[in-house]
């Protein structure tokens, strides 16, 4: 299992990487950002992107989104994975903020979770991007890459992984290591083919070395 130092240093090689990680989802205000963060459960932020503009142009506001009807919300999301359930959502979770929230996005991981659609892993991120709320959001790139590097067991469930990473990483980088993991993982170690002859954690990889080593047995 990496340690904590180890896995630290993973992440500093991998900031080293991309020194500006963030999110790529488009937004322009924190509602925006709540609602595509929903939207992007199961889906990629590409596919989210491409819906948004249509739909923040219709309905910009809690306001208008709570007022909206749900075949149109449909009509301009259906695009997006699981657009029947998610279109529901966002307009629950538009009339909940409403009514409980005076239109505005709660700032604690608590009160979002209130919110439908809204699970730990987006309470996190929203928390975490809008208001500088320490935590770390596990999707299937940080799960993939936790698990590669062994920074938590292989059987780790996605509670488990985020346990390990709080307990490994210091609490002030959560949000940042959250973005930069996804990036990695999004980009380099990727799920079917990870560039790993060109890694620069390649050492600090116990799958990485396994595969590089299947590589050259088969050239044997």
């Amino acid at each position: 299992m990496l340690s904590g130092k180890k896995t630290v240093e993973a992440l500093d090689r991998m900031e080293v990487m991309y020194p500006d990680a963030r999110g790529e989802l488009d937004y322009e205000t924190p509602f925006q950002y709540l609602i595509a963060v929903i939207l992007s459960a199961q889906a990629t932020d590409v596919s989210v992107n491409k819906a948004t503009p249509v739909l923040f142009k219709a309905y910009p506001t809690a306001e208008k989104l709570a007022a909206a009807p749900l075949e149109s919300v449909m009509e301009k999301i259906k695009t997006i994975g699981l657009y029947r359930t998610k279109a529901k959502n966002i307009i629950k979770a538009s009339q909940m903020l409403i009514d409980d929230f005076e239109g505005e996005v709660p700032k604690t991981i608590k009160e979002m979770m209130k919110l439908p659609g809204v699970g730990q892993k987006t309470a996190n991120v929203v928390a975490g991007d809008l208001f500088g709320v320490p935590a770390i959001a596990v999707d299937t790139h940080l799960d993939r890459v936790s698990k590669r590097l062994r920074i938590c067991k292989q059987s780790a469930t996605v509670t488990e992984v985020e346990a390990a990473l709080m307990k490994k990483i210091p609490k002030e980088r959560w949000i940042q290591a959250h973005h930069t993991m996804i990036l990695f993982g999004r980009y380099h170690c990727t799920a079917r083919k990870p560039k790993c002859p060109d890694c620069p954690l390649l050492d600090l990889c116990a799958e990485g070395q396994q595969i590089m080593k299947k590589k050259i047995d088969l050239t044997k």
